[in-house]
């Protein structure tokens, strides 16, 4: 091909996956949040408030609320739609008549480019954790980036006092990668993070 021919290819389409996208897992349902699931997201937010703050950024006063929580969907679906960001809400199968709801993961600041590669970021509530299910819902949503996004590298941080967070992302295949200082606002505060990254494997 000539040079001039190739100024004028056009670049390889982005993958656009549906809003409708679910990843099935052995234990796990991930699929994008919904306004009718406000219920059973504030009541696990909320038993599992304590837990979470030290690594969250600070509450707003309606950090529960419904207003809050369909704007905080709002933001999300505007993300997927724009391949910018992915937001999964994790659902647990148990034994209950329908999937409970257990948390939530997200793949964001999506580049492609040079870069390929996204963000992730989680929670999980207090009764779920210590049973391996985020390490689960983090091996899903790196399948997720390398087979349907077609990224080659997945990137996360986490706070280094945060043991559970550190143990997840070993146990997903992440690899300890630095140190940054004064990282991301958590809690009212600046806080250091480890980095951490994980690479299409192959």
């Amino acid at each position: 091909m000539s040079f001039i021919a190739s100024m004028f290819r056009m670049p390889p389409r982005r993958p656009r996956p549906p809003i409708d996208t679910v990843l099935d897992g052995p234990r796990l349902l991930l699929r994008a949040g919904d306004a009718a699931e406000w219920r059973a997201w504030r009541t696990m937010r909320e038993v599992s408030r304590e837990y979470l703050v030290p690594w969250e950024p600070q509450w707003p006063a309606d950090a529960l609320s419904y207003g809050y929580y369909c704007s905080l969907l709002r933001r999300q679906w505007r993300e997927w739609r724009a391949g910018r960001g992915f937001a999964f809400t994790i659902f647990v199968k148990g034994n209950a008549p329908k999937p409970v709801l257990a948390g939530g993961i997200t793949l964001g600041d999506i580049v492609y480019a040079a870069a390929q590669k996204g963000t992730i970021g989680y929670w999980l509530g207090k009764p779920y954790t210590g049973q391996g299910y985020m390490t689960e819902a983090v091996g899903m949503v790196c399948d997720f980036a390398f087979d349907i996004l077609r990224l080659q590298r997945v990137e996360a941080s986490c706070m280094p006092s945060n043991e559970a967070s550190k143990t997840v992302l070993r146990r997903a295949g992440f690899e300890e990668e630095g140190f940054a200082k004064a990282y991301l606002q958590i809690n009212g505060q600046r806080e250091d993070h480890i980095l951490w990254g994980r690479m299409k494997p192959g």
